[in-house]
């Protein structure tokens, strides 16, 4: 199984493509993984990588896609893999099919999480941290026991930066300009499936599989 799963951020994509992978018995590949492998390793993609960080330059498509065709030979991904918010661009989604076309594959499934800007938004805005114990509460979904106060240290919770208003919108306007419009490629070429992302985790996960067209049962046999 080859899946490519996509989504806002926030939108859980992180979770369910370690679930789906777990159970597809199949390698999680990411940008920032695969990234940081390169560097750890000091390989000659690994040193262009360092410089374009170093220059603070965003990595080219060309890159992270020479860095995805190597990935995708390790013995590991043989019988599969699935994709965590890559392709992140149009090109990308067409090198993507060029490099597993080269190889007599292609993508088994493409799923998109959709979940309402309003929704991840107050995510994103209810989350609290306890910096010390990293534990994390939600105002309303997961309330502390006594308010601003972490259950199990007592310590303050905190907003992240990150999970402030202003950062959380200008993060779902860049998603809307460079990433969305992969969902579209891939729903015009009618290879798209879509599944509600905001059930519980077990929910979403249900109907990934259905969507991917295995049942967890099968999976795990495989």
């Amino acid at each position: 199984m080859r899946l490519v799963l996509m989504g806002p951020p926030g939108a859980g994509k992180g979770t369910q493509a370690q679930l789906a992978a777990e159970t597809l018995g199949v390698p999680k590949l990411s940008t920032g993984d695969m990234l940081r492998a390169e560097v750890k390793a000091e390989s000659d993609i690994g040193k262009e990588v360092a410089d374009c960080i170093n220059r603070g330059d965003l990595v080219s498509d060309e890159l992270i896609m020479s860095i995805l065709a190597k990935r995708i030979t390790k013995p590991d991904c043989k019988t599969g893999f699935v994709l965590d918010g890559l392709p992140r661009t149009v090109a990308q989604a067409q090198a993507l099919d060029k490099v597993l076309s080269s190889s007599d594959v292609s993508l088994d499934a493409i799923v998109n999480l959709k979940v309402a800007e309003e929704d991840l938004i107050k995510r994103f805005t209810g989350r609290r941290v306890a910096l010390g114990s990293g534990r994390t509460y939600h105002v309303e979904h997961n309330p502390p026991k006594v308010d601003g106060k972490c259950d199990e240290t007592g310590e303050d919770l905190v907003q992240r930066q990150d999970d402030k208003e202003d950062v959380v919108r200008h993060r779902l306007n860049v998603y809307r300009e460079q990433t969305a419009p992969v969902v579209e490629f891939y729903r015009n070429q009618g290879r798209l499936k879509e599944i509600d992302g905001m059930g519980s985790v077990d929910e979403v996960f249900a109907d990934l599989c259905t969507a991917m067209g295995i049942t967890t049962a099968s999976a795990q046999q495989a």
